[in-house]
């Protein structure tokens, strides 16, 4: 009865992916999840007359006519499952200290017509920069394909920009592509969700999530990311999969050759399992998970660095955003356009950068007729809530939110103070309490350009240091963000589905 092809620990985003994968291999598979609900982050919650988002700005790459995240959704089987609405536009980025105002749209050519708008003469550079990250999003689709297993003279042959681009940071080739440096600004709004500074981001990580955003399209389940979690629970259901919920794992058991035999359970049962895909950062797996790990492993999982530490707002209005001043959905808003100062002030507690959501100018029905939703988010790039007292973590968080309203309202000419109704702050010791998180982080690992998404993806095969265990969700060879998880899961559910069809 104990006794399992595959367990997969954790029902986060890459989670649920990778069991609905190795159920339809076939396997007998097992998913754990320490909470009473599926989702993670991917999830939501109830305050007074309002549904609040817990993490889910948009998600991309899904469109009406297609997209590799749609895509991938209709082979799991879940898309139907769930009732989908149209983002308006791609953001709007505001940084006042240095007169930057845009709003841009959906669409490659829209958006280089809107760019060439704010930044005459901008135009060329940016039609090379999408043919570019074009190249980079065929290249990701082929190496996801491969399951690790990539011929590197094909990529050199069919992909060779992307090949060329993949130890350089995105300011490195923005630059050489002899960009306008307003052009860069704007089209770095999207930095902030990938946590890392641009003199050190990777371009091919960074060019994928920008063509994924504006060229594939972007939705949002009208039930909240929640809906998601659920369709995909059901479809594990469905294909006669197992979760166990409020059951947390303890151990990941290894025997001869240090390779998976098993997992221990906090409640002291014992699961039988040569394969485990973890939805959990290797720094908890190795550090509190497994025992007699080799120091190889202990060294190159130190290695990596902690992407941002979360904050966020969540925020229920007695007025609609017509009355509130609110003009659209997704607001970037910056101190300083230059993504390495705003990385060092962000290391601060009088940090008020921020990415803000207003969810009814998507969804005009998301919440009662008359009132509005808002989410925001800022990240810590150091472990300054680590250095707050006890006794000082109420009033520093209430002090922190207001910060960041009235940043907003100064910013956007918006009135929010005193039209309030509900409000909910989680800071990253929230996302440590709820999801185990190191430092509160919501990132996982920094996207950095010697260790970004071209290294992690084309080194899949050194990445699996244990035999047996693989990894996915945002510490995983896809790094953060939502699709990058579910590309996860997909990728390590198939890749284990593969080693148990061949005894390994």
């Amino acid at each position: 009865m104990n006794k399992y092809d595959a367990v997969v620990i954790g029902a986060g985003n890459g989670g649920l992916v990778a069991a609905i994968r190795l159920l339809q291999s076939g396997a007998k598979v097992l998913l754990v999840e320490r909470h009473n609900l599926p989702g993670g982050f991917a999830t939501s919650f109830r305050r007074g007359r309002f549904e609040f988002e817990a993490s889910l700005h948009e998600l991309n790459d899904f469109g009406k006519d297609g997209g590799d995240v749609r895509d991938l959704f209709d082979s799991l089987g879940v898309t139907n499952k769930i009732e989908w609405t149209s983002i308006p536009e791609a953001y709007h980025v505001i940084c006042p200290n240095e007169k930057l105002d845009a709003t841009m749209p959906f669409g490659i050519k829209a958006f280089i017509d809107k760019m060439e708008e704010y930044v005459p003469g901008s135009r060329k550079s940016m039609e090379r920069f999408f043919a570019l990250a074009s190249e980079i999003r065929e290249a990701q689709a082929y190496t996801n394909a491969q399951n690790g297993n990539v011929d590197s003279s094909y990529m050199v042959k069919h992909f060779g920009n992307y090949v060329r681009t993949g130890s350089y940071s995105v300011k490195e080739v923005l630059e050489t592509l002899k960009m306008p440096k307003k052009a860069q600004d704007i089209l770095s709004a999207y930095w902030c969700y990938l946590g890392a500074k641009l003199s050190d981001m990777s371009f091919t990580h960074y060019a994928s999530m920008v063509i994924r955003y504006i060229d594939r399209g972007v939705m949002m389940p009208k039930g909240r990311s929640h809906e998601i979690s659920l369709a995909m629970a059901d479809r594990i259901y469905e294909l006669g999969g197992e979760i166990w919920f409020n059951t947390g794992a303890k151990k990941i058991l290894t025997g001869k050759e240090g390779a998976v035999c098993g997992v221990l359970l906090d409640d002291g049962r014992t699961i039988e399992t040569k394969h485990v895909v973890a939805d959990i950062e290797p720094t908890v797996v190795y550090g509190r998970m497994m025992d007699n790990v080799p120091e190889k492993i202990v060294k190159a999982t130190n290695a990596r660095k902690l992407a941002g530490r979360g904050f966020s707002i969540f925020l229920g209005l007695n007025k609609s955003p017509d009355e509130l001043g609110i003009e659209s959905h997704n607001y970037f808003l910056y101190d300083t356009s230059d993504s390495d100062k705003q990385y060092e002030l962000m290391k601060g507690l009088d940090n008020a950068a921020q990415a803000t959501v207003c969810l009814n100018r998507a969804y005009p029905d998301c919440s009662p007729k008359g009132t509005t939703i808002m989410y925001f988010t800022t990240l810590y790039m150091d472990d300054a809530w680590g250095k707050v007292k006890p006794e000082d973590y109420y009033k520093t968080k209430e002090d922190v939110a207001r910060r960041l309203i009235e940043r907003f309202e100064e910013y956007t000419g918006a009135h929010l103070m005193g039209n309030i109704e509900q409000i909910s702050i989680a800071t990253p010791m929230t996302y440590a309490r709820y999801g185990g998180h190191p430092e509160g982080g919501i990132y996982g690992y920094e996207s950095k350009y010697d260790d970004g998404l071209t290294a992690r993806l084309l080194m899949m095969k050194d990445d699996k240091m244990t035999k047996g265990l693989r990894f996915c969700g945002g510490s995983a060879m896809r790094l953060s963000g939502y699709s990058s998880a579910y590309f996860s899961g997909d990728i390590s559910g198939r890749q284990t589905a593969g080693d148990i069809k061949r005894g390994e």
